[in-house]
């Protein structure tokens, strides 16, 4: 199940400008992050995708400079498509989402609770990609910087 999970107002941004700003940097992280169940335990169920889903809508609301883009939830693994800016490392972010999405799901389900008496219903790591600009194009550009700053002579 895939879900967007960009906020009302912001999803021209999220589509046509992916390049955001902070006070002191101009940015382009865009991330794709996977990450398991305890065990690999198959709970992650339509009727839990749904509380998962929310419970990270409510975690990107206490941290607005992150942004879903996309969230596909399989039985035994989450999928999240992601921007991070520079000033929060990859690893925080995803310590943000999977605590509080272990606190809510054990919350609001009282079986995922039971099934995980310890803190966490996630496995330990995950999988992180940058999900970058071709770089083909990066090479141009760079390229094309220096023959921008070479001076032009003008011809008297």
């Amino acid at each position: 199940m895939a879900s967007s999970l960009a906020r009302p107002g912001r999803v021209w941004q999220a589509l046509l400008m992916r390049t955001k700003s902070l006070s002191h940097s101009v940015y382009r992280h865009l991330y794709h992050i996977v990450w398991g169940t305890k065990r690999r335990k198959k709970y992650l169920k339509e009727y839990v995708k749904q509380g998962l889903i929310k419970s990270f809508q409510s975690t990107i609301e206490k941290y607005p400079t992150l942004q879903i883009d996309l969230v596909n939830v399989n039985e035994d693994h989450v999928h999240i498509q992601i921007e991070i800016p520079p000033n929060i490392s990859v690893s925080k972010a995803v310590q943000a989402l999977k605590q509080h999405s272990s606190f809510d799901l054990k919350k609001k389900y009282k079986f995922i609770d039971r099934m995980y008496l310890e803190n966490s219903i996630w496995g330990v790591g995950y999988f992180s990609s940058t999900v970058g600009l071709n770089e083909k194009q990066i090479r141009k550009y760079i390229e094309y910087q220096e023959q921008q700053e070479i001076p032009k002579q003008v011809d008297l």
